[in-house]
């Protein structure tokens, strides 16, 4: 009788420890998941703000170019005789669109009046880098794991979009230094335009993205 009862006791502690083992592998296999799904979604983030800091770069580039003239694509050189101060739109002119990258700022007035310089919706952030993947660099290191990480890549590049729109905020003052014939060197007030640019970067569908990441900064172009 002891022997049976020995061996029920034992039947009974092997399930306790099969359940108490099977309890902790989903565990395990939970919070590997989740670590998983954070890490992506952090890299999401990452990558939704560098192409925040892209659009800011690139309304940048739009004012200068309009500032010291567009470079003319046949012949590379720049039209010094296009170049102009941006202002902000004619009350004439259609107001900007309202979407999600614009009412995330909450500091942007929405009124009917209210203008900007220029506003770029819905641009593809990877069309903006796709030059990189057509190096040749790329090519003479490609085997067949290492294309299909491109690939990869670029389907994930796909997906993030970025917005801009800038605001001309009137003349202001900046310090400017350099080297004169009269002086070995110095600074002086100058000045020069002030400009707040928006700029958001998006992912998923623009109208409704997953991710939105708004960045803004103000810059001071010279006259």
């Amino acid at each position: 009788m002891i022997k049976n009862k020995q061996k029920g006791f034992a039947l009974v502690l092997s399930l306790i420890l099969l359940l108490a083992m099977s309890l902790m592998g989903g565990a395990l296999i939970v919070i590997a998941s989740s670590d998983h799904q954070g890490n992506n979604s952090s890299d999401e983030y990452q990558q939704t703000f560098y192409v925040a800091e892209t659009a800011l770069m690139q309304a940048e580039k739009s004012l200068v170019n309009k500032m010291i003239g567009p470079i003319n694509p046949a012949s590379g050189i720049r039209d010094h005789a296009a170049r102009f101060i941006p202002r902000n739109q004619e009350l004439t002119d259609p107001a900007p669109n309202q979407t999600p990258c614009y009412r995330s700022f909450r500091n942007l007035s929405r009124d009917a009046d209210f203008r900007v310089v220029e506003q770029l919706e819905n641009q593809s952030f990877f069309d903006l880098i796709e030059p990189v993947f057509d190096d040749t660099s790329f090519a003479l290191v490609a085997t067949i794991d290492t294309t299909d990480a491109i690939d990869d890549e670029k389907e994930k590049l796909e997906k993030f979009r970025y917005e801009f729109f800038s605001v001309n905020s009137g003349t202001a003052t900046y310090k400017g230094s350099g080297i004169s014939l009269k002086k070995t060197s110095g600074a002086t007030q100058r000045e020069g335009t002030a400009y707040r640019i928006y700029g958001c970067g998006m992912m998923g569908n623009v109208n409704n993205p997953e991710i939105l990441i708004p960045l803004e900064t103000i810059v001071i172009l010279s006259h």
